[in-house]
């Protein structure tokens, strides 16, 4: 299924939650698989019903049973507490994505590396709830494809802990960098942190309404009553056109990072690719070469989005010996769509990657680490444990989903 977010009046977690449940999301079985994160006891999620300027839609809130002793959180505790559970595969990556995200966009804002960030706010039990909900409630209407509106964002300030901050917040700033924005003169916040991170991580465009089937829309309340009636609205259906055939990530532009190196210790670039990967790049490879002197070098190459440029620029420059980086910008970057589901094998789950074109499927792909696991644990080869995974894909794989 196809999802458009018309974000007319801002997003946050719980609207997305909010739109979700209004298109039909099962209550029942939503909450029973959430309980794979073992913080049930930790809140309580309330659905309600509510009209607003002759719209009716949902209001998703999640009240917290006890805060006292809650301890800040850092990613590492995020993705611990994520990759425990036994959430899909699928869901487990996007929300972590989303999580990196914040983190980044946080780190950003208060000059520290994302790893170093007290989430806060946006690390408490509603933040994890909404977050992690949202991924699984699009997995169980599944939503895989998704393209958002340009963002109402409002205007005027905020008071946090950090004192009285511009609206959208700073972090949130971050986060919708190179995404189309407009406000209308509503004083408000209409974006959070948590909602930024959401659909930046999630839609594959930003643009108005694309030619779309439509077959049921869902209306996620926000928290606050505003001027305009204070929905996420979410059609759901499907995608038609040829103009839209490629709206899912087969097309994209990148920078292009690239400098040459004849005279840094080798021991170095362990620290210096897990640092560009960790900061937003793409891809990051190294590339022998001949250089003056016939003197054998590296060219390290870094593919990212525009946004990540000065930050990875900055990593180069002060962590290789390189003097200087080369910058292509506006490259065309042609990919195949994706996705992650799991197929069972005679050993137990195996997370697969599948990519499209043009929605036609062209890749399957099993998990290393998942494959690598299963063959240290069984003593068998791992060559062997790919290929009944990639077989036992196709025996279960249904052409009709």
């Amino acid at each position: 299924m196809d999802a458009y977010f018309d974000i007319y009046s801002g997003i946050s977690g719980n609207m997305v939650l909010g739109a979700l449940f209004d298109l039909g999301l099962d209550r029942e079985e939503f909450t029973e698989k959430l309980k794979a994160l073992q913080l049930e006891d930790r809140y309580e999620l309330k659905i309600t019903k509510i009209k607003r300027q002759g719209i009716t839609g949902t209001l998703a809130e999640v009240h917290l049973k006890e805060t006292a002793g809650d301890k800040a959180r850092h990613l590492a505790d995020i993705k611990r507490l994520i990759n425990k559970s036994t959430l899909s595969t699928s869901v487990k990556n996007k929300s972590i994505a989303i999580f990196e995200s914040l983190a980044r966009a946080e780190g950003k804002v208060h000059g520290k590396a994302p790893q170093e960030i007290h989430f806060h706010e946006v690390g408490a039990v509603d933040a994890i709830v909404d977050i992690v909900g949202s991924v699984l409630g699009l997995e169980m209407l599944e939503i895989q494809n998704i393209i958002a509106s340009e963002i109402h964002t409002g205007e005027g300030f905020v008071t946090c802990q950090h004192g009285t901050i511009p609206v959208p917040a700073p972090a949130t700033m971050n986060l919708l960098e190179n995404i189309p924005l407009y406000s209308r003169g509503i004083k408000e916040e209409l974006v959070t942190p948590t909602g930024a991170a959401i659909i930046t991580t999630l839609a594959t465009e930003f643009s108005s309404r694309p030619p779309m089937k439509i077959a049921r829309t869902g209306y996620g309340a926000g928290s606050k009553e505003l001027p305009i009636a204070n929905f996420l609205r979410v059609n759901l259906g499907e995608f038609t056109g040829v103009a839209n055939q490629d709206f899912v990530q087969e097309k994209d532009e990148v920078v292009l990072l690239e400098t040459n190196i004849d005279d840094m210790n080798p021991e170095f670039y362990q620290h210096i690719i897990a640092n560009l990967w960790q900061e937003g790049a793409l891809d990051v490879y190294l590339t022998p070469i001949q250089m003056k002197k016939n003197r054998p070098g590296v060219k390290l190459s870094v593919l990212a989005e525009a946004k990540y440029k000065e930050k990875l620029v900055t990593i180069i420059l002060t962590e290789t010996t390189s003097l200087g980086v080369r910058i292509q910008q506006n490259i065309t970057r042609a990919c195949l769509a994706r996705e992650m589901d799991l197929v069972v094998t005679p050993w137990g789950k195996v997370a697969v990657k599948i990519a499209y074109r043009k929605g036609e499927m062209v890749n399957v792909s099993p998990e290393y680490e998942d494959c690598l696991k299963i063959a240290q644990e069984n003593k068998i080869a791992v060559k062997k444990v790919y290929q009944i995974a990639i077989s036992c894909f196709y025996d279960q794989y249904d052409p009709k989903n």
